[in-house]
């Protein structure tokens, strides 16, 4: 056992498979009292069983740490209350919550139902927030906490996913939004976007040149965790862990801009002035499909840079 995170209590939401088992582990490994949640669904969200986060406790047990199981719907506001209330309850606070939970329901935009539309929302981006919403209200009166939302790199856009890059996306500015608002209070606030081997990321139709596990993940969120972080100013900020790299997404700014010199915009003036003035930034996802879809057509695989 490490001490990285020692007296700390976690809750890591997801925590049964993949990614959100790998971080519930490592952080009982350094230390941590970890609450284990996941509603123990399939992939695309449905037979819920509880036993998935008991199993993971057992685990932390065996190797000597300390944790305990909640086996509800973070999708609901009281899902997510009940993770922050077993950590109050069991341990008498909460210093860092980690939000892993997902599902996928994929299904081209024009061909996309409600019914697939609302759940992956629900358990990514509400899910993220019923936690958040929950965990900040303590960590405001502690004064000290730390919230980890998991994004991924599909908040580019995604051809079959756009209720997931759409949730994706949404946890970003969610992150960005808690960073800001709860600085005053000691709290920060970041996200991951990893890319790991699980059950959601064997189904990529492309070969992925940088890839890693979920304990390579792991690592990077135990490192937020930490005080070290906290002291580094680390906060606001979205990473991806691929493997061996770590890198670090760009904050939102505006590129370009044109200015209409005292009179109004017109279609007109716009069509004249954009192309020159302010132009495009080019879609870097919409350059990968295309080599997917020359790659399809000659019967190769494409490799996703």
């Amino acid at each position: 056992m490490g001490n990285f995170l020692a007296g700390k209590v976690v809750a890591v939401t997801g925590a049964g498979r993949g990614i959100g088992r790998a971080v519930a582990l490592a952080a009982a490994a350094e230390g941590a009292r970890v609450v284990v949640n996941d509603y123990g669904v399939s992939m695309d969200g449905v037979s819920p069983t509880s036993e998935v986060a008991e199993a993971v406790v057992k685990e932390i047990e065996a190797a000597g740490g300390e944790a305990v199981a909640v086996a509800d719907d973070v999708s609901t506001m009281a899902g997510g209350q009940r993770v922050v209330d077993a950590a109050l309850s069991a341990y008498g606070r909460i210093d860092a919550v980690v939000c892993v939970a997902g599902i996928l329901r994929e299904r081209m935009l024009f061909n996309m139902t409600e019914e697939e539309w609302d759940p992956v929302v629900a358990t990514h981006l509400k899910g993220t927030f019923t936690v958040f919403r929950a965990a900040s209200a303590v960590m405001r009166r502690q004064r000290a906490g730390t919230l980890i939302g998991f994004t991924s790199g599909n908040h580019q856009g995604s051809v079959s996913q756009a209720n997931y890059s759409a949730a994706k996306g949404g946890i970003i500015s969610l992150v960005r939004s808690a960073a800001l608002g709860l600085h005053k209070y000691g709290v920060t606030a970041n996200a991951v976007a990893p890319v790991a081997r699980t059950r959601m990321s064997a189904n990529v139709p492309m070969e992925l040149a940088e890839i890693g596990e979920p304990e390579d993940v792991a690592a990077l969120v135990v490192y937020l965790l930490s005080d070290a972080a906290r002291e580094q100013g680390v906060t606001g900020q979205v990473y991806t862990v691929a493997g061996p790299k770590i890198a670090v997404w760009a904050q939102p700014r505006e590129l370009r801009a044109a200015y209409a010199d005292g009179a109004s915009w017109t279609p007109e003036r716009i069509a004249e002035c954009l192309p020159g003035s302010v132009g495009v930034d080019p879609m870097p996802m919409l350059a990968r499909l295309e080599a997917m879809e020359r790659a399809a057509r000659e019967g190769s695989r494409p490799n996703a840079q």
